[in-house]
């Protein structure tokens, strides 16, 4: 029944603060630093909505048995019984460890960069201090470089107690990380860069079009895509009914209004001269090949659509060299444009390079951009 109740309460009130209900309100007041949502009652005060923290003093804090706060009662049976977790609990940074040594260097200069915005986030210049100090813990050259980024070092110490969720009667020092020695340091299976490469099922694929895109330019490739298991959507300056130069209608699936390139695993320019005239009056549409190369996206173009690829940060490479396919064809770290090259062909390139998902060679210091 208590399950019972809690889901009911959940279910037909339509939120987690029912116990706040006058009704249901307990006569001991709760603390625990839930807030908002729907039905509350409280009004909160302070700028912390989480504990242990450290900007109220780690307030509330949890009640101790001599407070009458929640205890386990030692029972004797074969030996005590005990409210207590495996000591493997307390390795808290080994698998953080594997993880940031298992990945490429552009996955993990991700890594860096996104620890570097959130952080950068962070108001309290002393919290940033303690984060990198919990950082060193998981990769020293991952600390010093997210450092860089704050303006910051990295602290010669960590001030203790390292982990502060402790229970209300727990002994701090029995609580603390303890390092357990790893039988594996590297594992491929954690990279994105190591994944299989052999398929393109279940991308989604973004055309690029407006009225007058090539009808078969279109049509050749949505069905090579879509017999290689992949989805193709179809992303237009409004939405509505597209007419192609052959009379071929097609359903605009998105605006550039509504669709953005971060939803899309690759991006295609058909061919169409009227067509890639109305997208190079969209700037939407050179931000959006903009952010698919930065990427490290696909991104496919044929005839008059290389014209629209040459506006934007994927621009044709005409020093592509040895990644040159010839026959009208370049493939260049994932950038393929055909200004004469069967549509079969080009079919064949994009599907392949699809199957590589993202051409991390393209990230800043990897390439010299044309």
């Amino acid at each position: 029944r208590l399950f019972s109740y809690t889901d009911t309460q959940l279910i037909r009130l339509g939120g987690p603060n029912f116990h706040e209900i006058p009704i249901n309100r307990p006569v001991a007041p709760m603390h625990n630093n839930q807030r908002d949502g729907f039905m509350r009652q409280t009004v909160n005060r302070g700028q912390t909505s989480y504990e242990p923290n450290t900007l109220r003093g780690g307030c509330p804090f949890q009640a101790g048995a001599d407070m009458g706060g929640f205890t386990s009662f030692a029972e004797r049976i074969d030996a005590q019984k005990v409210r207590a977790r495996s000591t493997s609990f307390f390795d808290h940074f080994s698998q953080a460890t594997l993880f940031y040594n298992s990945q490429s260097e552009p996955e993990k200069n991700h890594i860096i960069n996104a620890l570097r915005f959130e952080l950068g986030k962070v108001e309290t210049p002393a919290i940033r201090q303690r984060m990198l100090g919990l950082l060193a813990q998981v990769d020293k050259t991952l600390a010093r470089r997210v450092a860089e980024g704050l303006g910051l070092s990295v602290p010669a110490k960590l001030d203790k107690p390292i982990n502060m969720s402790i229970p209300a009667d727990g002994n701090p020092l029995r609580f603390q990380p303890k390092r357990a020695p790893q039988e594996i340091t590297v594992s491929p299976a954690l990279s994105m860069v190591s994944s299989p490469k052999d398929t393109i099922k279940t991308r989604k694929i973004a055309f690029l079009v407006a009225d007058g895109f090539d009808d078969a330019a279109v049509l050749n490739m949505k069905k090579a895509l879509i017999a290689a298991g992949a989805m193709c959507m179809t992303v237009a300056p409004r939405l509505g009914v597209l007419t192609g130069a052959g009379g071929e209608t097609i359903k605009a699936d998105f605006s550039f209004l509504t669709g953005s390139s971060v939803l899309f695993d690759a991006v295609y320019v058909p061919a169409g001269a009227a067509s890639v005239e109305a997208l190079k009056k969209e700037p939407e549409a050179v931000n959006f090949l903009n952010e698919a190369y930065k990427h490290c996206k696909t991104i496919a173009a044929t005839a008059a659509g290389v014209e629209l690829l040459n506006t934007s940060d994927a621009r044709e490479d005409s020093t592509a060299g040895e990644n040159s396919a010839g026959g009208g064809l370049a493939v260049n770290h994932g950038v393929i444009t055909s200004r004469g090259a069967s549509l079969d062909r080009v079919a064949t390139e994009f599907i392949k390079a699809l199957a590589h998902h993202r051409h991390w060679e393209r990230e800043p210091g990897s390439l010299t951009n044309p």
